[in-house]
């Protein structure tokens, strides 16, 4: 039983990169189930992401994406609080995802893009998605402006 509580553990960490600790949490509380547990995992990022609202975020990095073929360009500013969590790769790949869906679904401002169904699971907006990487990280992050270029 023991082993299958920390393949169920491990499996739910791959799936979200949320600490071993809150994914031992959710599946207690989901009493095993998953499906639950991804729920309670996603509250929990949206929890963490609203205790971190009001950090100033003064870090970040501009992502770039050109569409494949050359007629759609995004730039994109993605405002975090420390330089040391703009270089990681859950970041920069944060950045490169809300770059190709402004690419993609051609939002009117930042406002409609975060409420706009992510591109590649309809089922969390990307407002969800950043909050997800917010609970993952521990840091506030904010998508400041963006530029879509179309040929």
């Amino acid at each position: 039983m023991a082993n299958l509580d920390l393949q169920a553990i491990k499996k739910l960490r791959d799936a979200t990169s949320a600490s071993i600790a809150d994914c031992r949490r959710a599946l207690e509380e989901a009493k095993g189930d998953e499906k639950k547990a991804l729920e309670w995992l996603k509250k929990r990022a949206g929890e963490i992401a609203a205790k971190k609202a009001d950090r100033e975020t003064g870090e970040g990095l501009v992502a770039a994406y050109i569409h494949g073929s050359g007629k759609v360009g995004v730039l994109v500013e993605i405002l975090c609080e420390t330089d040391f969590v703009a270089k990681t790769d859950e970041f920069k790949h944060l950045s490169k995802e809300v770059a190709m869906q402004i690419a993609a679904m051609n939002p009117a401002d930042v406002d409609s893009l975060c409420k706009q169904d992510y591109i590649r699971d309809s089922s969390q907006t990307i407002d969800a998605l950043v909050k997800a990487v917010i609970g993952k990280l521990g840091e506030n992050i904010t998508v400041k402006r963006f530029t879509r270029f179309e040929i």
